[in-house]
């Protein structure tokens, strides 16, 4: 017999324990040799009190069989004395039993009185196991839904009237009250549980079971469209008077200026030093792009970083994407977009570039760098950014020949460039009057912002400075008279803006906050909450802003970019298929129908094939000068009939230009530009 111990000890502790501290068989804490319980997870020190002797195979299996919905853990716990088993007398005079192994075994209240105290005591009363408890329910359930999934086809399945129907908002439960409780499927049937647990509990089991493998999604077909409606013919459109005028009338007018020009011409460096000197970068940004430029062996790079600010343009050295950037000039406020110069990224380029009302075409000056660009050995980024800035729709081109102190600001190479590059530039339709032609070196900050300082240069060049070329830019024409169109450049996220936020140029129209728009090509509407430009809250933006723009009330998975936002009543055309007037650049490969290109639309980019050849144009006069020509070569101009992979919002061109201009590219070089001449397939716009 124990001796006898107070309330806080355990009645275990006795001489048959051994001196010294003792380890924890959970969490292996050494413990006091005081404490009967671990003190970091509280595990008893003698786990022998927790299980019976349930090693002998035997002995298992009769348990297994007797009490099959009892749990493991119960059993050991509250299961009578066996034969083998010998009293064992605790302090206070209770008592418990030991096997034959040498298992301590005793009733709940046991071992509640016995290593609680007096005032944590509370009278339990023992779970009788005359019913299923609630871990024996929850293993039925989960051993029934098993069971049931694998004896489908040879067990009848239970009756159940009504069903379970999830909608795409609602889950909506249509259950027949009149369930007859005496139709059931017997669980040891299904290889469960005995009979020993109450047939209304394995019936309930069952009917929960038999409900979530019947629970369905009810989805839109595949092939359903999206209601849209009836458009108003466009010549009924008549602009609402806060289009007009408002509070924003005396903000400056917006220039979108394009930086384009062959990869390593300077053009991020040449962005980064005019807006230091326009402090639009402060100087503690400044010395930390110095700084890292220098850790990482690129100091010639810091002025650059300014616009190149992701980690992969940084570690390759050049731009990717196209950034964006303000400044303010007297009669502007213009938003700089710095396009990628190599050649795997014209696609991106192209994308941003879309949207602009002038450019800068950045040539390098010095030796070899200027004729790469010219592509002497093939087509160079100079040419191709040319032309595609022309087929933009820009009349107005800036040519800053960049590191003319790499030539000691050379009149005879700058003048040489001049000639060479004017030839290609009035063979894509400049006019020589709106091009303006400024030498500079962006490093060194010559001729930026300020005539230049540099003797070599001012010398002979008494032109205007970038600066004051940017800010005398004829100003972009403005079309409120139509309704509103916005191609959706890019979707952005923004805790200012919102869940649902997207970046682009209105290119007619206007729009305001908590108006309705209509989201193409989905045809869901939205609601505009916030409208922003440069970072400045504005209630309304008209023809010619570039601006960001938080929506509300539409899925995001609706809004994506070379999408359109328009007028509710007056939705942009979407088209499958097109008839494109094109012309033909300098290829070396003849384009031949069935031809796979990628096709650029405003912001749009999707497969295409070409169909058909319709027929070649005479270039002078526009006409027809042959019919279904088997191919196209260099320089020619033809109608030409395209297939799309998927839907995309286009207008024909002479509706809208700044939809209706299409770029044909093909392994990784610009074929073609173009006209939408007339849509073919359209997507119904009405119900």
């Amino acid at each position: 017999m124990f001796v006898p111990k107070t309330d806080n000890q355990s009645d275990l502790e006795g001489p048959h324990r051994n001196a010294g501290p003792w380890l924890c068989s959970i969490c292996s804490q050494q413990n006091d040799t005081s404490c009967m319980s671990c003190e970091v997870c509280g595990v008893l020190r003698d786990l022998s009190l927790y299980f019976n002797n349930s090693n002998e195979p035997e002995g298992g299996a009769k348990r297994r069989n007797k009490h099959s919905g009892v749990s493991v853990l119960a059993r050991s716990l509250f299961a009578p004395s066996g034969p083998k088993s010998k009293a064992v007398v605790f302090s206070d005079g209770f008592r418990g039993n030991k096997n034959a192994t040498g298992h301590m075994q005793a009733s709940l209240g046991t071992l509640h009185k016995t290593y609680m105290t007096h005032k944590q005591r509370h009278n339990i009363v023992p779970f009788k196991f005359d019913i299923p408890s609630p871990d024996d329910m929850v293993s039925t359930g989960l051993k029934s839904s098993r069971h049931l999934r694998k004896v489908d086809t040879a067990v009848p399945s239970v009756d159940i009237p009504g069903k379970m129907v999830m909608g795409d908002d609602d889950l909506v439960v249509e259950k027949d009250t009149s369930t007859d409780p005496s139709s059931s499927v017997k669980l040891d049937e299904l290889g469960g549980n005995s009979s020993t647990v109450a047939a209304n509990t394995q019936n309930e089991t069952l009917i929960l079971d038999n409900e979530l493998q019947h629970l369905s999604l009810e989805r839109k077909p595949k092939n359903s469209k999206t209601k849209i409606k009836k458009p108003v013919p466009v010549s009924q459109y008549k602009p609402e008077p806060w289009m007009l005028q408002g509070e924003d009338q005396d903000m400056p007018r917006q220039l979108n200026l394009a930086i384009v020009g062959h990869v390593d011409s300077g053009k991020s460096t040449l962005c980064g030093r005019l807006l230091h000197a326009l402090g639009r970068i402060s100087k503690k940004q400044m010395h930390k792009n110095e700084k890292e430029a220098k850790e990482k062996g690129k100091g010639s790079f810091a002025y650059a970083w300014a616009m190149d600010d992701s980690a992969d343009e940084r570690a390759r050295g050049i731009t990717m994407n196209v950034g964006v950037a303000y400044f303010d000039t007297k009669n502007y406020q213009v938003v700089m977009l710095d396009s990628p110069g190599h050649k795997d990224f014209v696609p991106n380029m192209i994308s941003g570039v879309t949207q602009a009302d002038a450019a800068v075409l950045v040539v390098d000056a010095s030796l070899g760098s200027f004729e790469s660009g010219m592509g002497v050995n093939g087509v160079g980024q100079t040419k191709e950014h040319s032309q595609l800035i022309r087929s933009f729709g820009v009349e107005n081109l800036i040519v800053a020949v960049n590191k003319m102190d790499s030539v000691e600001y050379s009149a005879e190479r700058f003048n040489y460039v001049k000639s060479q590059l004017g030839i290609f530039l009035r063979s894509c339709g400049y006019k020589e009057s709106a091009i303006t032609w400024v030498p500079l070196s962006a490093m060194e900050n010559e001729n930026l912002v300020t005539a230049a300082s540099d003797t070599r240069l001012s010398s002979w060049f008494h032109g205007t400075c970038l600066l004051e070329a940017i800010d005398s830019s004829a100003p972009p024409p403005r079309d409120v008279s139509r309704p509103l169109r916005l191609p959706i450049c890019d979707v952005i996220s923004s805790h200012v803006l919102g869940q649902v936020a997207v970046c682009g140029k209105v290119v007619c129209g206007a729009i305001g906050s908590d108006s309705k728009v209509l989201v193409m090509p989905s045809g869901e509407l939205a609601t505009v909450k916030i409208i922003e430009r440069d970072s400045s809250r504005l209630s309304l933006a008209r023809a010619g802003d570039n601006i960001a723009i938080g929506l509300q009330g539409i899925d995001p998975i609706h809004v994506m970019s070379g999408g359109v936002l328009c007028h509710p009543d007056y939705p942009v055309s979407v088209a499958s298929s097109l008839e494109l007037k094109i012309l033909v650049l300098d290829i070396t490969v003849p384009i031949l129908p069935g031809l796979q290109f990628e096709l650029h639309v405003h912001h749009a980019k999707v497969s295409a094939s070409l169909v058909r050849i319709v027929s070649l144009l005479d270039q002078k006069t526009g006409k027809a000068s042959a019919k279904k020509p088997r191919m196209l070569t260099a320089r020619q101009a033809a109608i030409i009939e395209v297939k799309l992979e998927r839907e995309v919002c286009v207008e024909e061109f002479a509706t809208l230009k700044a939809l209706g201009r299409a770029f044909l590219r093909s392994q990784g070089s610009t074929v073609a530009v173009g006209v939408v001449q007339v849509q073919g397939e359209r997507a119904e716009q009405a119900s």
